[in-house]
């Protein structure tokens, strides 16, 4: 089970507060997008559900397990960046398979040269390179195993950087805005990608954007943020046509909602610039 647990997490930078007593729960297996604009907190929640910071006050849990503390290869989530952060030097093979690499070999069989002629390390290294096939050929990569991060186009770089998270098995996907380097027909085929996926691993999934047109079409639910506080959490439906707050009705949409200043009558009418509305 891999439902998480966010209880009135603050984070703050010196005097600047972050997240301001952010809570949230998280079912098992859903996608679940934490939508808004750019400074409002939302990769910041991302890295800390990820153990790459560390909140100033609150708790988290994923499933039955407190992870605050708990180092991020421990927590058995996977994060694909925005920047993809893949190695240059290694293969497409070489960058998915270094974090089973780093989980089922020990330091000494890691070792360059003397490591593949220890107990265990050739049977261990057959297992990793068929799991890495097998999760390249269902993100239809297998045929760029042999090349470099810098021979790849965008897509292709971003399938990679899923595939090195897939391929761990984890409870938890976390994403950070991983399409916003592409362009728009390859977003929205990369968005219909991700989408099967979920659907196919049903696993976690937490995914971070300030792309309404993601958030509305990819999630079964959506976390709205502004400013470091949770303004509303619903199906994305829910957040068009029901918004709980007016700066939520403001961001979903385009173009922009108008504001009018009104006055409630008594008889159950308004009046607004000039006019009366029911």
């Amino acid at each position: 089970m891999a439902e998480i647990s966010i209880r009135s997490i603050r984070k703050s930078f010196g005097a600047t507060s972050v997240l301001k007593d952010v809570s949230l729960e998280i079912a098992d297996g859903e996608f679940l997008t934490l939508l808004g604009p750019s400074g409002c907190g939302k990769s910041t929640l991302l890295r800390i559900l990820a153990g790459l910071e560390v909140q100033t006050g609150g708790s988290l849990a994923i499933g039955d397990h407190v992870v605050d503390g708990v180092r991020p290869k421990r927590r058995d989530v996977a994060m694909v960046f925005q920047s993809y952060a893949l190695y240059p030097h290694m293969t497409v093979a070489q960058n998915m398979a270094l974090p089973l690499r780093m989980r089922r070999l020990s330091s000494w069989q890691r070792l360059p040269v003397v490591g593949r002629f220890l107990l265990g390390t050739t049977a261990v290294g057959a297992e990793i390179e068929k799991d890495v096939m097998r999760t390249a050929k269902a993100l239809g990569i297998g045929h760029l195993l042999a090349r470099k991060p810098g021979q790849l186009s965008g897509g292709q770089r971003q399938r990679v950087a899923v595939g090195r998270a897939m391929v761990r098995q984890p409870a938890v996907f976390l994403m950070d805005e991983p399409l916003s380097n592409l362009d728009a027909k390859l977003r929205v085929q990369m968005r219909a990608e991700i989408k099967e996926l979920h659907q196919r691993l049903g696993v976690t999934f937490v995914y971070v954007t300030h792309d309404q047109s993601e958030a509305m079409t990819m999630s079964d639910r959506v976390a709205v943020m502004l400013d470091g506080e949770l303004l509303q959490v619903a199906p994305p439906q829910e957040i068009y046509a029901d918004p709980d707050d007016l700066r939520v009705a403001e961001f979903i949409g385009s173009p922009k909602i108008n504001i009018l200043e009104a006055t409630l009558r008594s008889d159950g009418l308004a009046d607004a610039a000039g006019t009366s509305f029911t």
